[in-house]
């Protein structure tokens, strides 16, 4: 990844969210680019983003836009190489209440970045996308797999062209902005005696922001286009992370919402024959006739193996954990 980035120019689709300002912070102080794109629909977050990173300190844009709006992403996408494409609308029960909110953002948006992709020759493209999306019961992670779905096949769309696409799935973000620690933490802090939890078993995956951008950035260098990578990472229980945060035993149980899972899952038995295990991910390669899997064979053939038949990753059946012990030094890092 060294220098990778280097007087190449990135943009950022929901580049004021979480992951993107903890990926922009690391891409200015690990390279020097020759300019950072930040596309969001919000003002306000990019008015309050600018204080940190000015235009006239950084080399750094802010673009006013939704990734629905075809034309805005055509001009956003003009001479810019790579692409890391976050913006999503993600909350669980906000997307069942509001379905058409949702494809419109995350399929409908998903296929104008693709063709304002390929049509700007940008390099290459890795979307974000979530453990939700594969076996969904939400619209959410339905939606999130039709994107991925466009995506893999996008690389059947550029001709010609050297455009390659590919995506990073993982699970939920330890401390990002709507997630459930700083719900408690609220809760906690207001006096909250009882935190709510929908189901005593409930298992996740989770992963720290850091981790998760690092994942990203590496897997946008090593990609050849079609792959769906996916972290390893380890699985907590939701009655830990209450004990971490607060206490033993002080939650109240509020009954599964609309949407939700007991438990996630990142590759389901259906993908294992489709997938490779490397030293630290494992990759979803596409089965189709036009993919051209040269590059990847090479690096299977030197890091990786095959899964078991019927394998599947899931967070309650996950061979990482943890503990209460663990998520506390974790949270203490956040």
């Amino acid at each position: 990844m060294k220098n990778f980035f280097n007087n190449k120019s990135i943009l950022i689709t929901g580049g004021t969210g979480s992951f993107g300002k903890k990926c922009i912070e690391k891409i200015f102080s690990s390279f020097k680019p020759k300019k950072v794109i930040v596309f969001s629909r919000d003002e306000l977050k990019q008015f309050e983003m600018s204080k940190k990173y000015p235009e006239n300190s950084y080399p750094i844009r802010y673009f006013i836009g939704d990734v629905r709006d075809k034309e805005r992403l055509y001009r956003a996408c003009s001479k810019v190489d790579y692409i890391i494409h976050a913006a999503a609308m993600k909350r669980v029960t906000a997307s069942e209440y509001n379905p058409n909110e949702c494809i419109s953002t995350n399929i409908v948006g998903a296929q104008n970045l693709i063709d304002a992709a390929i049509d700007n020759n940008v390099k290459k493209v890795i979307a974000l996308s979530t453990d939700k999306a594969a076996n969904p019961v939400n619209l959410y992670g339905a939606t999130k797999l039709c994107s991925d779905k466009l995506f893999v096949s996008a690389n059947n769309l550029v001709g010609t062209k050297s455009t390659r696409f590919s995506i990073v799935r993982y699970g939920n973000v330890l401390g990002s902005r709507g997630s459930v620690v700083p719900l408690f933490k609220d809760l906690i802090k207001k006096g909250r005696k009882k935190l709510p939890i929908t189901n005593i078993k409930m298992t996740r995956f989770i992963i720290t922001l850091e981790y998760g951008v690092n994942f990203v950035l590496e897997n946008l260098t090593q990609s050849s286009g079609g792959e769906i990578f996916v972290a390893k990472i380890p699985s907590i229980k939701i009655v830990d992370l209450v004990e971490s945060l607060y206490k033993k035993n002080a939650f109240e149980i509020v009954g599964v919402r609309p949407g939700e899972k007991l438990h996630e899952i990142m590759i389901p038995q259906e993908e294992s024959r489709n997938c490779i295990e490397m030293k630290d991910k494992y990759i979803i390669t596409p089965q189709l006739s036009w993919w051209n899997r040269k590059d990847l064979d090479r690096k299977i053939k030197a890091n990786g193996k095959k899964v078991p038949v019927n394998f599947e990753y899931t967070s309650d059946k996950n061979d990482k954990w943890l503990d209460v012990v663990k998520l506390k030094k974790l949270l203490n890092k956040i």
